[in-house]
């Protein structure tokens, strides 16, 4: 995230002695992408980043992935989903699907989760409904329904709920931001962005607190190790760059409209490694005299689209069984398209009152753990009235 911000305490220059009111010397880390080339922060801590008393590995059993086969259209309800009395947004999460490049996982969070760090890749965290504060390394984060929240690789947090949240979690094998498209050569948010910065949170003050033997969760290229540090480590007195944590409410995403039916690329939020996501926000539709405002059957030959319904009434899935909460797998070799009678339904209508969060992942996704315990499996008969689960 190319834009710059200053936190709390920081010397005038970088790499320079910075001293503690009692003449020690904090010590500076700096955290940093793509071996020195990219966006970086430097951040200066009470005690030494570096100091583990123990290390020991922790079992990760996120159960089998299984290859959608037979191919077909499906849809899973993460509202159907059990979960026991006390969940955290880490230990609790249950993986609908992956693949190569990203890991997309649920979790209704009750209680908070132990101090965590993701060195594999970036996350980003959706928040269905519920609200709490995302503390990390760099500061804490007020989150709410409707946030995206953007943790950078190797950013240790823990999510503490004040009100039980629903979770949609997308854990990458590289790093997640702003589409290319959007940005400046500087990294400046381009007019026709959909959002900018000023959209954007980030932290506004250094968290700090106190501890000895503190346990972190550690997922990295291997596994999971839990490390114990000797102090804290929400120590950091200050820290300044372009590599923090953020979050970004899809209310502010502006969407783009036109004459006819905008295609999905419209609705783009972010970007990773081989996936993009995208946010479908109410708004003003088609205003041709002739326009069919809902999509057209289509087929992305190259990506399986993923898409999560959060808000209102999706329009192009009336009586598929879609409901909030749903989520509806649409996978490359498919041709999708609306429900019988949408189109006929769409025509003069003006406005969409719908939102809901679009994953296109351009290597197919298996079917993890908890979206087997939750698939609707009449959904893929839905368009002609009748299959195998229908009689």
């Amino acid at each position: 995230m190319a834009y710059y911000r200053q936190v709390g305490e920081i010397p005038r220059k970088r790499h320079t002695q910075f001293r503690t009111p009692d003449g020690g010397l904090y010590a500076e880390e700096l955290m940093g992408v793509e071996g020195f080339s990219a966006d970086s922060a430097l951040l200066y801590h009470r005690h030494l980043p570096t100091a583990i008393v123990n290390a020991e590995t922790v079992e990760d059993d996120r159960g089998v992935l299984e290859p959608n086969l037979p191919l077909k259209p499906r849809a899973f309800k993460t509202q159907d989903l059990t979960w026991p009395d006390e969940v955290d947004a880490v230990t609790g999460r249950r993986r609908l699907f992956g693949n190569q490049d990203v890991t997309i996982g649920f979790v209704r969070a009750t209680a908070p989760s132990p101090l965590y760090r993701n060195a594999a890749g970036d996350e980003l965290l959706y928040v269905q409904t519920g609200e709490g504060v995302v503390e990390t390394i760099y500061g804490a984060l007020p989150v709410a329904e409707g946030d995206y929240v953007v943790l950078p690789t190797s950013c240790t947090y823990r999510v503490v709920p004040s009100q039980p949240m629903n979770i949609l979690v997308l854990e990458a094998k590289g790093h997640i931001g702003p589409p290319r498209r959007y940005l400046s050569a500087k990294g400046q948010f381009l007019e026709h962005a959909p959002y900018c910065e000023r959209d954007i949170r980030g932290p506004a003050e250094p968290l700090l607190v106190d501890g000895e033997d503190v346990e972190v969760l550690v997922r990295h290229r291997a596994g999971v190790t839990r490390f114990t540090y000797a102090n804290h480590p929400f120590d950091v007195v200050g820290w300044d760059g372009c590599l923090y944590p953020w979050v970004f409410n899809i209310r502010d995403f502006e969407p783009i409209t036109g004459r006819v039916h905008q295609p999905p690329p419209v609705h783009q939020t972010f970007e990773g490694p081989n996936f993009v996501v995208c946010s479908f926000m109410p708004r003003k539709v088609d205003y041709h005299p002739l326009a069919i405002p809902v999509p057209y059957n289509h087929a992305n030959v190259d990506s399986d689209e993923l898409m999560f319904y959060v808000g209102g009434n999706y329009e192009a899935r009336k009586g598929s069984g879609i409901g909030i909460g749903s989520l509806s797998l649409h996978p490359s070799g498919c041709t999708h398209g609306p429900q019988p009678g949408a189109v006929e339904a769409s025509l003069g209508v003006e406005y969409f009152d719908e939102t809901a969060v679009m994953v296109d992942t351009f290597r197919p996704l298996d079917l993890g753990e908890a979206a087997l315990a939750s698939e609707d499996r009449k959904y893929a008969w839905s368009w002609a009235k009748r299959g195998p689960d229908l009689g």
